[in-house]
């Protein structure tokens, strides 16, 4: 079906972008599997091309063109599976928090650098042990004279090799109250003394999408460094977290869709038994059930990513979106690599990456069981 969300011109900034992907991005996600992280020139070329500010204010560099083209951005390169140049992390879930948040002074000094590329961009949210209790936070931060000295570790942290400029959120008032009301988040550039980046962390997929551990000791920032008001970090997380669910869940569905792309060629030219596995029966029911569901998972999309255009509330319903389009993903890729046989076992077919690298779907930005707790909550029901 014809996608409404999408005018003329969207279009034909994804005919635009989609050329960019396919003569710089395409050629060199095999080498940022086999290296671990996306080449800092790709980057910089992104940012040339006016690819990473398309939502961020005209006087640092930005667009000003909307939310919608950082959707588009976000499709294509899905389906490339571009997945090491995450600009979804940099453009749409870091960098509004700089935008809105930070001050003149900050907003001046870092966000040209990150939209035009030399500048990447992390978050330093979980810890050891505290997975998705951003309440729990033990990172702390202390006022000393000019400056805070932070002290902690950070896990699970998307750029924590590569990246150049994160908002980290640690707890400035341990005496506060309400423990969400003692956290405070801080910008920490990279090179500062005391924020060490301690390793690149294996995992099971996304190869080619680095992700570290970070440790912070005795790490020094000037007070300028506050982002926001001190003590409203915790508010302030809660309140990115629309967006940053509903890119994950816009990525998600475009994978799917690359996933049933290929596996639906594959099935047209696979024989057995004399004939195509196209022509049998499970299969066509498969494939059928499968392209269904993806366009459920797009109308739902679509529809919440309308709404958050319009500025609405939609927490349930992108929480709806989140945990449904990412269970999809792993039940696409896992019906998807069923279809390919022994040979979808094989790391050097497409459908092995796919199902490996949608393991982590439902668990990043929030897990699907978090997801249940806040439609519940939001249905009052507790």
């Amino acid at each position: 079906m014809r996608r409404t969300i999408f005018n003329d011109e969207h279009e034909l900034f994804r005919q635009q972008f989609r050329r960019f992907v396919e003569r710089e991005v395409e050629p060199k996600v095999a080498g940022w599997n086999q290296t671990g992280y996306c080449d800092r020139g790709t980057w910089r070329r992104m940012g040339e091309e006016g690819y990473l500010g398309a939502n961020a204010p005209a006087q640092y560099g930005g667009s000003e063109a909307g939310f919608l083209y950082n959707v588009i951005v976000i499709e294509e390169l899905a389906w490339v599976r571009a997945h090491p140049l995450l600009t979804l992390l940099h453009s749409d879930i870091v960098m509004p928090y700089i935008i809105q948040h930070g001050s003149e002074e900050q907003k001046a000094r870092y966000l040209p650098a990150t939209i035009r590329g030399e500048k990447i961009l992390g978050i330093c949210m979980t810890e050891p042990g505290g997975g998705s209790d951003l309440a729990a936070i033990r990172t702390t931060a202390r006022r000393v004279g000019d400056d805070w000295v932070l002290n902690g570790s950070k896990i699970f942290i998307t750029h924590g090799w590569s990246g150049d400029l994160f908002v980290v959120a640690a707890r400035s008032d341990p005496a506060a109250a309400r423990p969400h009301d003692g956290i405070s988040l801080f910008l920490v550039e990279a090179d500062t003394p005391g924020f060490t980046k301690n390793r690149r962390l294996e995992k099971l997929g996304l190869k080619g999408q680095d992700t570290g551990e970070i440790f912070l000791e005795d790490c020094r920032i000037p007070a300028a460094n506050l982002l926001g008001k001190e003590g409203q970090g915790f508010k302030m997380m809660m309140a990115k977290l629309q967006q940053e669910r509903l890119v994950v869940a816009v990525s998600a569905v475009a994978m799917c869709r690359r996933s049933l792309h290929d596996t639906s060629e594959y099935v047209k030219g696979r024989t057995a038994f004399g004939k195509p596995i196209a022509g049998f029966q499970n299969t066509q029911f498969k494939i059928a059930e499968m392209a269904t569901e993806i366009e459920l998972g797009q109308s739902l999309v679509d529809r919440v990513t309308q709404a958050h255009v319009a500025g609405e509330d939609v927490v349930t319903e992108v929480s709806m979106a989140k945990w449904w389009t990412t269970e999809l993903h792993k039940r696409v890729t896992s019906q998807c690599l069923q279809l390919w046989g022994g040979y979808g076992f094989m790391v050097e077919t497409p459908i092995a990456g796919d199902y490996a690298d949608a393991a982590v779907s439902t668990i990043g930005g929030g897990t699907t069981e978090i997801m249940k707790v806040i439609i519940s909550r939001r249905l009052g029901l507790g």
